[in-house]
């Protein structure tokens, strides 16, 4: 009796021991369920893009291709532009030079002119923002200036500067200025009043008010007045660089216009459409780091 209940037992525990064998989830399921997850996203993502790219350039090649096109097609300006694709940085000296330095100098210019408007309009937009009177005194003032056209500041600032460089990185900070400061105080006034009133009760001095409250309420819109800024200096700078020349991207635009060269023309437009959108990225990925995600936009 005893030898049949431990048989019994002995087989209970082996076939339970092996059902925990066999139900022990395989570890490769799980890899495999995320690869496909991600290549799933990664194909929803790139597929519609590249689809649509794709049949642009058909069309492209199909309308221009045609005898007495004025416009080269897609075939013909690669052709024409390969030597410029491959050796960006070639300089044979003066104005000379691969589009990849073209690209540099504008690039450097932005830099500068965008991080003096940031600074100053981040400063000015919380001024107007938390002030009353000086919403009323500088708000219609900001309007105004505003709505002139930056290139009408070129001929001010190369009247007041003598020199192409400062006169283009003022273009660049008049332009990208007002977007900033606007967004900037619209945050400031739309910090909720129960932030103020326990700022007020932890007896916050202004400093620690400005870094604790004000900046960390106020940055998704921040950072939307800064991606706006941000799209608008890159566009400026194309502009005023046909105007001032010397080396820049849009002087070289400007420069291959005189030449009757219109592939690259071509070529340097689809350039400074890429880095225009590598520059709003990067701006949106610095908002969402900062705001964890909820910048406006």
């Amino acid at each position: 009796m005893n030898m049949t209940v431990l048989k019994a037992d002995a087989a209970k525990s082996a076939s339970s021991i092996s059902a925990a064998v066999v139900s022990l989830p395989s570890s490769r399921a799980p890899l495999l369920d995320r690869l496909s997850k991600y290549a799933g996203s990664a194909a929803a993502n790139i597929v519609p893009p590249v689809l649509v790219i794709g049949l642009l350039l058909l069309v492209w090649e199909l309308l221009c291709r045609k005898a007495g096109s004025t416009l080269p097609p897609p075939t013909r300006v690669y052709s024409d532009t390969k030597d410029l694709i491959f050796h960006p940085f070639f300089d044979n000296g003066g104005i000379d030079k691969g589009l990849g330095w073209h690209l540099l100098a504008s690039l450097h210019r932005v830099a500068v002119g965008y991080s003096l408007a940031a600074i100053a309009g981040v400063a000015l937009g919380t001024l107007v923002g938390q002030s009353v009177w000086a919403m009323r005194g500088l708000d219609p003032v900001f309007q105004v200036l505003r709505t002139i056209p930056p290139l009408a500041w070129l001929p001010l600032s190369l009247a007041a500067f003598r020199d192409g460089q400062p006169s283009a990185i003022f273009v660049i900070f008049i332009t990208a200025i007002w977007p900033i400061i606007i967004n900037t105080a619209v945050g400031i006034r739309n910090i909720p009043q129960d932030y103020r009133n326990v700022a007020a009760v932890v007896r916050l001095n202004p400093f620690e008010f400005f870094w604790k409250i004000m900046i960390p309420s106020a940055a998704p819109y921040i950072f939307t007045g800064l991606r706006i800024g941000i799209g608008l200096s890159w566009l400026a700078i194309v502009a005023a660089e046909m105007l001032i020349g010397g080396v820049g991207i849009g002087f070289f635009i400007w420069d291959a216009w005189n030449s009757s060269h219109i592939s690259e023309i071509i070529l340097a437009l689809f350039y400074v459409g890429i880095v225009g959108f590598i520059l709003d990225r990067l701006i949106a990925g610095v908002g969402a780091f900062f705001t964890r995600g909820t910048s406006l936009t």
